[in-house]
């Protein structure tokens, strides 16, 4: 049971990934309507799904490029890829089907993003080109579009299929008792882990400064006509967007990456407006409406953070060794002073409780910690409080911060009232698994579906050689 539910989840973590191994190899995969024929020649048709082909050369390509980046193949046959390039055209031909929406915006933006990294990786344009035998570069940024609107229409319709499927605590309950008791999983040890941060704090001298001079930039947009693009990509201190003019796309009604303060100015601009001055987590921005495309906006922006004094850090190293004097001695638990004194929204509210990204819940598995996190608490005793540490965020502030580890839960055996969060996870991964399973084979019947003759000998996970 052990093996199938490890099976379940990296078949469900290939289905995710997969996609990124084959962006290069399907260069030149595509059959334009003008050399269709002529194609077809040099370059024999492995299979045909719904409206989508795969060609020979596309397996081949997949296999050379997989190598290339040293990914072992001896687990990879031809008939095992041509399965899985055909599993992809077909959640992509029924998301076309049933008009799932991509995000348009979001490729050209990737595609920029591809095409900036194999210029900086082989020194230009030209040299890509050659590298990829491409006859221009508008024909190579159309083959990648098409490359990743399939992509994105195979990931729509997995996530169509399973995002309303939901599990019962009986179907859990029922899940883990039909494990046999030699065959349950085995959890590895994790910890709790709780922390309080403080921030330096800047005066309000540096942040007129910031003001002043996001006012600056604004009026030399404004008045003197300059490209808001360019200032930030000679300015901003977003790393995220700088390359690109400090460029974002937000979409109204739906979850935008960027923080609430932002898209509350964005949505009350018009198109070519900027913004005065706001202030954010991240810092001070000024932003400004590139475009309005019905419900979607495309906006750039420029981030400018105040400079911290070392007499701002001094004084949060006071601060927060103060803080760690109290709980030592007693007059505040760390919970209650993590409410009061830490400047982490995030985890002030629940008492300093570091939540783990990758599980949405508050442990963190021993071997999978992040490194940095890991060097911090490997000799702290159980509730022991750290000393200060130093250390600069996501974005680039300094803050000083104490943490300890709250619970350590050793490595057992699956337990079901102590993991249960663990085994729903569990069961409904395999839920979604049997979900996708039955629409694959529900889809193979109703569509059109022709194999090569050369493959017909291949013992496929799925039933494509209809009879």
């Amino acid at each position: 049971m052990k093996q199938l539910i490890k099976t379940s989840l990296t078949c469900m973590i290939k289905t995710l990934h997969f996609l990124f191994f084959l962006i290069i190899p399907f260069l030149g995969v595509l059959a334009q309507q003008d050399n269709y024929f002529e194609r077809f020649k040099i370059d024999g048709v492995a299979a045909v799904v719904g409206d989508f082909i795969i060609l020979d050369s596309d397996i081949d390509k997949t296999l050379i490029d997989l190598q290339s980046q040293g990914v072992s193949v001896e687990d990879f046959t031809r008939c095992s890829l041509l399965g899985k390039l055909m599993e992809d055209k077909l959640y992509a031909h029924h998301a076309e089907q049933d008009s799932l929406e991509i995000d348009s915006q979001q490729i050209y933006s990737y595609v920029d993003q591809t095409i900036d990294y194999f210029v900086n990786q082989l020194g230009n344009m030209e040299k890509v080109l050659d590298f990829y035998k491409k006859k221009d570069e508008k024909t190579f940024r159309q083959e990648l579009y098409e490359i990743n609107r399939i992509n994105q229409l195979s990931e729509r319709m997995q996530t169509t299929i399973i995002e309303e499927i939901e599990i019962t605590p009986e179907e859990v309950k029922s899940f883990f008792e039909n494990i046999p008791r030699y065959d349950l999983p085995i959890f590895g040890a994790e910890l709790e882990i709780s922390q309080i941060v403080v921030k330096p704090k800047v005066s309000q001298e540096d942040k007129n400064k910031i003001i002043q001079r996001l006012e600056s930039i604004k009026n030399d947009v404004l008045v003197n006509g300059s490209s808001f693009a360019t200032k930030a990509i000679l300015y901003s201190q977003d790393p995220g967007s700088r390359s690109s003019g400090g460029k974002y796309t937000l979409y109204r009604n739906r979850k935008n990456q960027m923080v609430k303060e932002f898209v509350d100015v964005a949505y009350r601009l018009k198109e070519g407006d900027v913004s005065d001055p706001f202030e954010s987590d991240f810092g001070w921005h000024i932003l400004q409406v590139d475009k309005v495309r019905g419900q979607e906006l495309d906006v750039r922006h420029i981030l400018l953070r105040p400079e911290v004094s070392n007499e701002a850090l001094m004084e949060a190293k006071k601060e927060i060794d103060l803080i760690r004097k109290r709980i030592i001695d007693n007059e505040l638990t760390f919970q209650e002073a993590a409410k009061s004194f830490s400047d982490e929204k995030t985890t002030r509210n629940n008492g300093g409780v570091l939540i783990n990204p990758t599980t949405g819940n508050n442990r963190f598995e021993l071997t999978k910690i992040d490194p940095v996190l890991y060097t911090q608490i490997q000799r702290l005793k159980d509730n022991e409080v750290s000393s200060s540490l130093l250390e600069k965020d996501n974005i680039g502030n300094s803050t000083y911060k104490i943490i300890k580890v709250s619970n350590r839960f050793d490595e057992h055996v699956a337990d079901y009232s102590k993991d249960f969060i663990k085994i729903k996870e569990l069961a409904l991964k395999e839920k979604q698994l049997k979900a996708i399973q039955k629409w694959m084979n529900d889809k193979i019947v109703e569509t059109y579906i022709s194999v090569n003759k050369d493959s017909k000998e291949c013992n496929f996970a799925n039933k494509w050689l209809k009879k």
